[in-house]
């Protein structure tokens, strides 16, 4: 039974691998056989799980990376920033695009035709006229990351963080006390594989550092120790702004020390960039929020299906809003994943991001325990950013497959709060009546 486990395992990792590098339409099938490979690797023993769980992990993000990034264009910017600081110009002084950095041109990244052109020319790097939005330990990994080989070191990169990431979890949920295979539901989830392998995206790395964070607070049980957190957490913080999102979650102990670790952390890192460039290492966030809709309301698709236009931001803000009281009120300490994963969800549900990547961060919450049809958050992320390719109006894709998920994540929890009613009420059952021997007359 085990080797035909191992068999039948190993043959949806190999499907899972061939749908990886076919065009993105078929995409959306990538999660059958990693829905059907992660139930039977959870299913064998441990050893022979570690192996699958690390085979997966390694091969699948390489198999993705086989073609340069093909439904993103964020890793021709880190290029482009890495070899910035490499000339030592400060990331945030200048756009691509100003006179200042003409020398660092060349025709990888400044082709004769491209989707990005501006009166310098054109670009694979996107918005190259406005700077970088990227926080600073983004940068420094930018930064130690060559470009001569064009798209592959920072695909490997990424690929390595992301089987970094396995081994991690793996690791702690061994010394946690939790079943470590639930470390393929990141290993092998073809979202992991095709942001960090393909894309290339640097939210890989900031979902390191959190999964890093969360396992030390979990343990934390020194005040040293709820400083090296919050040390971890601040990092992720400064490497994509997601991470603060598990915040609420993780303020139950020692609140004070997490809080002034990971604000320590993230001023550490910002000051050169201050000190070289000023305000202007806000770089495009600010118009990145009303570019995508933040400020308006147009971007909560699922919020301006039920609220008038000029509700939605407040109605949002709000709703995010409780959602950190509940979860900073009610986290358990212990297992802070669990309530890092209902603000990151309430976060997904409110915004119902195109960007798939945005979910990376819950992919690895559901690794650490909590509930795993979660991952259709997921899911929707995938199918909305394919609306366009489908033949579909966006905004319809997006309202379904985010109102789709809503729907199998409170049926979830009323199932699972139903069987937990049921065995609270159940009577003890002598073992004698459980077909077992009883106690010797």
């Amino acid at each position: 039974m085990t080797a035909r486990r191992v068999a039948a395992a190993a043959c949806l990792a190999a499907m899972l691998a061939a749908l990886l590098v076919l065009p993105g339409r078929w995409y959306l099938l990538m999660w059958l056989p990693f829905a059907a490979g992660a139930w039977l690797v959870c299913r064998l023993d441990r050893r022979t799980a570690l192996v699958l769980v690390l085979a997966g992990g390694a091969a699948l993000p390489l198999a993705a990376g086989l073609e340069p990034p093909n439904s993103s264009d964020d890793m021709y910017r880190y290029v482009w920033d890495g070899r910035v600081q490499r000339a030592g110009i400060d990331p945030y002084r200048f756009p691509p695009s100003a006179p200042e950095l003409a020398g660092l041109r060349d025709g990888f990244l400044w082709p004769e035709h491209s989707n990005w052109c501006v009166p310098s020319g054109c670009t694979l790097i996107n918005r190259p006229d406005v700077p970088t939005i990227y926080p600073p330990v983004a940068e420094a990994l930018f930064a130690v990351v060559p470009d001569g080989a064009r798209t592959r070191p920072m695909q490997l990169t990424m690929s390595a963080f992301a089987l970094g990431t396995a081994m991690l979890l793996w690791y702690a949920l061994r010394r946690l006390g939790r079943d470590p295979r639930r470390a393929v539901l990141w290993a092998w989830c073809p979202l992991v594989a095709l942001e960090a392998g393909n894309n290339a995206h640097v939210d890989v790395a900031a979902v390191a550092l959190a999964a890093a964070a969360l396992y030390v607070l979990a343990r934390a049980g020194t005040r040293q120790a709820a400083a090296l957190g919050g040390l971890l957490l601040g990092l992720a913080v400064a490497t994509k702004l997601t991470p603060a999102l598990l915040g609420p979650a993780v303020l139950r102990r020692r609140p004070v020390t997490v809080v002034l670790a990971a604000a320590g952390a993230v001023a550490a890192v910002y000051l050169p960039h201050v000190v070289a460039a000023g305000p202007a290492v806000l770089g495009y966030l600010p118009g990145y929020l009303h570019e995508e809709g933040y400020a308006s309301g147009t971007r909560f698709a699922l919020l301006a299906l039920l609220l008038p236009g000029p509700a939605v931001a407040p109605a949002a803000v709000l709703l995010l809003a409780a959602a950190a009281v509940h979860v900073a009120r009610t986290a358990d300490p212990d297992r802070p994943w669990r309530g890092a994963a209902v603000m990151v969800a309430a976060a997904l549900l409110v915004t119902a991001p195109t960007y798939p990547w945005y979910a990376m961060l819950l992919v690895m919450l559901v690794a650490y325990g909590a509930p795993a049809e979660w991952l259709t958050l997921a899911v929707a992320g995938t199918f909305a950013q394919l609306a366009t390719d489908l033949g579909l109006v966006q905004t319809t894709v997006q309202r379904v497959a985010y109102g789709a998920a809503l729907v199998v994540v409170v049926a979830g929890a009323r199932i699972r709060s139903r069987h937990a009613t049921r065995r609270a009420a159940a009577p003890d059952r002598p073992v004698a009546a459980l077909g077992r021997p009883g106690p010797p007359p």
